[in-house]
């Protein structure tokens, strides 16, 4: 069995692409990232997720991206609603650089972990203007794994693993069932009520309930708890 770093979010795409990466046969070492987020819903979300995977271990790092601002994810700018899905412009919840930073982190415990492969939840077709979601992006970060690591230097090959790249939520959504995933166990709202409610009008939110309308599946995440 092969070792995987997994960038766990506690949202759908992460947990999907974590257990894509499970059945897989490999053997889960789950990373989340407190960078500053608005919410600890997510955190918890995450810890339940890890527990479901039944991941080797589960590590919590602090990386305060507020420090720098620069998104309504780190400031208390207003998060955006009600945004059409198929606007062009790059949204205020993009946080600069988090792939780079993260998929970074990803690699140095990796390294240490003396694995060859990283898994991230990114999505080309549903991803709300991100910059760091492209296939080229991905791409690219897998070429500077070669070069920036003892690994890479002495011939190994680190691969990223982005298995959701290419799949709509709806294709997501499906996928998760089909591998039996609790849904009910994860948060995707940008900006929910003090309670974890998901405030029902972000584009995380939205893309959420497009992707589980078209699947024909009922989002646990909206019952009760």
């Amino acid at each position: 069995m092969s070792d995987a770093v997994v960038l766990l979010s506690g949202g759908l795409d992460s947990y999907t692409a974590a257990a894509i990466a499970r059945a897989d046969g490999f053997r889960l070492f789950a990373l989340t990232i407190r960078y500053g987020q608005r919410h600890a819903h997510e955190l918890a979300a995450a810890r339940r997720v890890a527990t479901w995977l039944g991941v080797a271990r589960h590590v919590e790092l602090d990386v305060d991206l507020r420090t720098f601002g620069g998104s309504s994810l780190t400031t208390e700018a207003p998060v955006p609603k009600d945004r059409a899905l198929d606007a062009t412009e790059i949204p205020s919840t993009y946080v600069p650089a988090r792939n780079t930073v993260f998929l970074s982190l990803a690699l140095g415990w990796a390294e240490v972990l003396g694995a060859s492969d990283i898994v991230i939840g990114v999505n080309a077709l549903d991803y709300s203007g991100y910059p760091d979601c492209r296939p080229e992006f991905i791409a690219a970060f897998e070429r500077l794994a070669s070069l920036a690591t003892a690994a890479g230097v002495r011939g190994g090959a680190l691969r990223v693993h982005a298995p959701l790249q290419n799949m709509t939520k709806a294709d997501i959504v499906r996928r998760g069932v089909e591998l039996g995933l609790d849904y009910g166990l994860t948060h995707s709202c940008y900006d929910p009520a003090p309670d974890g409610r998901p405030c029902g009008r972000c584009d995380s939110c939205v893309l959420r309930a497009a992707g589980f309308a078209q699947a024909g599946v009922t989002d646990p995440a909206l019952g009760p708890r």
